[in-house]
């Protein structure tokens, strides 16, 4: 028998040293180049440590160039800024003017955005929407004040340089002082990294969804929930992913088997290392600097105490575990007692982790956790509501569903019955412009719609689902942290300090929705591919309140460039302004912007493949 493309894989795989290729080399890095770890004092007599220099100032030369790196035990090329991975930590102070000379030493154009940062669209860095970007041998120089104080980063915003290596951490000073008191600071950039060619996976991507996932239902998983269910429920179970021809482990478009997890540009073997002293408290500012995952952070042992999020300080809580996705920044308090102890990021797919120490000494070490098993998607991540609110998100008996009511050709989920044509716009669907039922308090605005509006062209082969009862509350912290026994960060415990930036209400609603299809590999907003799609429309100075609906089971962090969302709860209420917010299966979220910054934007899932498979638009302010 002539075997399969997934059998050959497996067998490539198997070869693997797969153990070693997770963890990476204990000496793993930048070849050529490779700047010295730095310490800088900047504010209150903190300290920094990251894998590469730390600049201070007003004016900076970045220097973009190809370098030899070798994490695993290939030397592969990668893409470097002043010769290391991650970048230099570039430190700012709030009310300043900053100058930033960025230099493109390679033979292929390039290009620096700012990731989170307020200023003009001509300064934001996306190549066709804010400027050519920077050509080979070109300097581009840009010049912007400091609007906000914080943790943020920057990153290539050009084909998959990124993914190669092309990313730093930025930390902003506030203008009148930290505010959040600490004796010590630390930068976590989280990343990871792929000894192949960027485009070669994604091109793996695009000919079969699920290659690089394996963690795909097996025997011995099936004996284990017979004994677990018994036969009848389990066999049940696997016949409904059948009929719908999913898999309840698309968690993750990319897993160990390719990829191998960085802190600080470091590998778990190689176990970057942050030092303190008794009695200290120390300030984490973890960033997501990852290209195509998910992580969820934890220090076992130690409480965490949340205290920013996405540069933005919020009232602290006291959480042991957060997930966040690329693009995403949160800071932390910890108080250290024992001599040691591990930094835990494992990946949502449950395929591998990055990790380093917390010690009072280089060289210290505490236990490595194993690796949480990995759950399956609940019908909670496939249909929403209509799965039954009643499990607080924790997921079903999948037995206990009528299962021939569900149907993958379009995955009719609900009975509600909706004149699809009125959300023909590529704009979205403007509620404000709608006949909404009397008795609906969305139609004042005053809270969200719930009223759920498929467009057109959602109707269309880049679109193999969609949820007509989807889910709005906040406080599931997702797949594979429900019940799991540790206090985990949610939507709903986030509170931005000070409340919204301008308290006004929004005079419209628009409504996209999140969408794709596995088997093509297509991801979208409202079933259209960035190239079949036309730029949003917001009017200068308006109050817009955005709803995103996920239409597919995977979370999506979704980053709108230029200004700030504001996330609220489905009464309306402001909770937390974000620069990049996951949107999690079949969820609906709702946030208001205030278009205040006129120019051309970009607005997009920060999962690089999914970006660059379709899901992005542009925002035209104007």
């Amino acid at each position: 028998m002539k075997p399969t493309k997934t059998d050959t894989r497996r067998a490539e795989a198997e070869s693997m040293p797969r153990r070693r290729f997770v963890q990476g080399l204990a000496a793993g890095g930048v070849l050529m180049g490779m700047s010295a770890r730095s310490n800088s004092l900047w504010a209150s007599q903190a300290t920094t440590q990251t894998g590469g220099a730390v600049l201070t100032g007003n004016e900076f030369d970045l220097n973009i160039s190809h370098g030899s790196v070798n994490f695993t035990g290939r030397v592969r090329n990668a893409t470097v800024i002043n010769g290391s991975i991650p970048a230099p930590t570039l430190v700012w102070q709030e009310g300043e003017t900053v100058t930033l000379r960025v230099t493109n030493n390679m033979n292929m154009p390039t290009s620096v955005h700012w990731h989170g940062i307020i200023l003009p669209f001509q300064m934001d860095g996306v190549p066709g929407l804010s400027y050519p970007g920077i050509a080979p041998g070109e300097t581009f120089t840009y010049r912007f004040k400091v609007q906000q104080s914080g943790t943020y980063w920057y990153h290539s915003h050009t084909g998959f340089q990124e993914m190669t290596g092309m990313y730093g951490a930025i930390i902003i000073v506030p203008k009148e002082g930290e505010r959040i008191k600490s004796d010590r600071d630390h930068v976590v950039l989280l990343s990871d990294w792929t000894d192949e060619d960027p485009m070669a996976v994604f091109a793996k991507l695009k000919q079969q969804g699920d290659y690089y996932n394996f963690n795909q239902p097996t025997l011995p998983k099936f004996l284990n929930d017979v004994s677990e269910r018994g036969v009848a429920a389990a066999l049940e179970r696997r016949k409904m992913w059948n009929q719908m021809r999913m898999s309840p482990t698309d968690l993750a478009d990319l897993s160990a088997q390719t990829l191998t997890y960085l802190m600080n540009g470091t590998t778990p073997s190689g176990n970057w290392t942050a030092q303190f002293k008794r009695g200290e408290t120390v300030r984490l500012r973890f960033i997501n600097g990852a290209s195509n995952t998910l992580y969820d952070v934890r220090i076992p042992g130690m409480t965490m105490q949340v205290v920013q999020a996405d540069g933005q300080d919020v009232e602290p809580v006291s959480v042991d575990e957060f997930r966040f996705g690329p693009g995403e920044t949160y800071d932390v308090l910890v108080q250290p007692q024992d001599d040691a102890y591990t930094i835990f990021a494992q990946t949502m797919d449950r395929t591998g982790y990055a990790r380093g120490t917390l010690a009072l000494a280089e060289g210290m070490q505490a236990p490595v956790p194993e690796l949480d098993e990995p759950q399956w998607l609940a019908m909670t991540d496939m249909m929403g509501a209509m799965a039954g609110m009643g499990e607080g998100g924790s997921g079903m008996q999948h037995s206990d569903m009528q299962h021939a009511d569900v149907q993958h050709s379009g995955m009719q989920h609900g009975k509600m019955s909706m004149d699809h044509s009125a959300h023909g716009s590529m704009d979205g669907m403007d509620h404000n412009a709608m006949n909404m039922s009397d008795d609906a308090p969305s139609s004042s605005l005053e809270i969200p719609s719930k009223d759920v509006n498929h467009a057109r062209t959602e109707y269309g082969a880049s679109t193999d689902m969609r949820v007509d009862m989807p889910r709005t509350n906040l406080d599931d912290p997702g797949v594979g942290l429900r019940g799991n026994g540790r206090r985990v960060l949610t939507h709903a415990d986030l509170h931005t300090y000070g409340g919204p930036l301008d308290g006004r209400r929004p005079t419209r609603e628009l409504e996209l929705h999140l969408t794709g299809n596995m088997e093509r590999y297509s991801w979208s907003f409202d079933g259209l591919e960035f190239g079949q799609s036309t730029p949003v429309h917001f009017k200068h100075g308006e109050c817009v309140r955005v709803i995103l609906q996920n239409d597919t089971m995977m979370t999506h962090p979704m980053h709108l460039h230029g200004m700030w969302s504001e996330l609220e709860n489905e009464a309306g209420e402001f909770m937390a302004r974000r620069h990049t917010i996951l949107v999690q299966p079949a969820q609906r979220i709702s946030f208001l912007v205030n278009a205040d910054a006129v120019g051309r934007w970009a607005w997009h899932c920060h999962l690089l493949f999914h970006m660059d498979a379709g899901m992005f638009r542009e925002v035209l302010v104007v």
